[in-house]
């Protein structure tokens, strides 16, 4: 099933989602009232316990998030961090989104660039994991120092291989904008887009082809725009019909083959 529905995510994925049936829920909230949406807001408990009951054994949640910083940080964030624990998930990461060209500067503390991104895990461990990799600076065979003990010699040396690839870390930078967040320029109607390259990155990661991947909150559709564009299967729900239609296009395109990959 790929689909697009309108309406509240909780009791959307309450009457249309089977049990256990999705791989991956990749998706982001509409935080501390930063953005108008219809004057919505959600309530997060009822949308989590849905996400730990349609996830498959091992299915993972990827949950962007950020804090609103005016007057101190709202921790947001960690309020919902412990929630999805509570309910029952393991927290298998904590990783960042750091935004590579923010231009929010702030008076009296650090540019804040990140947000987090909370991998959610039913059950111990990903049933999946596709690690993503980047180029070593330095490869080839090299001598190490090994065994060294209290006497601190340094001229017991062996032969290592370096190899010539790395998993990469668990901060990911990206950049936002037109060309970083994606090349669909119609998409920016919708104004709290996450890049399409993070949610590819995460669905490579944690899904393979043929899986479910679900985005409860879809907005513009960048996560099921890249599950069709890598043949997973995929639902959106979204509580705004403008915002379901203008995902339906981004989709749409994808089929018709005009495909604009950010």
């Amino acid at each position: 099933m790929s689909n697009i529905l309108v309406g509240e995510c909780a009791a959307v994925m309450r009457d249309q989602c089977p049990d256990v049936s999705t791989d991956l829920v990749l998706t982001s909230p509409s935080y501390d009232d930063m953005r108008t949406y219809n004057g919505y807001s959600f309530q997060f408990e009822p949308v989590a316990s849905e996400i730990l009951r349609v996830l498959k054994p091992g299915g993972v949640c990827v949950w962007v998030v950020g804090d609103k910083i005016n007057g101190g940080r709202s921790l947001t964030s960690m309020r919902q961090a412990i929630g999805f624990v509570d309910l029952g998930f393991t927290m298998h990461d904590v990783m960042i989104y750091q935004k590579k060209n923010t231009p929010f500067m702030r008076s009296n503390a650090y540019t804040n660039c990140h947000e987090f991104m909370f991998v959610l895990t039913k059950g111990k461990k990903p049933k999946t994991f596709n690690p993503l990799k980047s180029e070593t600076k330095r490869n080839g065979m090299e001598t190490a120092v090994y065994a060294k003990g209290a006497d601190g010699d340094n001229s017991k040396r062996r032969a290592v291989e370096l190899k010539r690839e790395k998993v990469r870390t668990n901060i990911w930078p990206y950049a936002v904008g037109l060309g970083g967040t994606t090349c669909d320029r119609f998409a920016f109607e919708h104004k709290a887009m996450f890049p399409e390259r993070l949610a590819e990155d995460h669905i490579l990661s944690w899904s393979n082809p043929g899986d479910m991947v679900l985005d409860p909150m879809c907005g513009a559709g960048t996560t099921l725009k890249m599950a069709a564009i890598h043949d997973r299967k995929w639902l959106g729900i979204d509580i705004s019909e403008d915002y379901a239609a203008l995902a339906k296009r981004r989709v749409s395109e994808i089929e018709l083959g005009m495909v604009a990959h950010g």
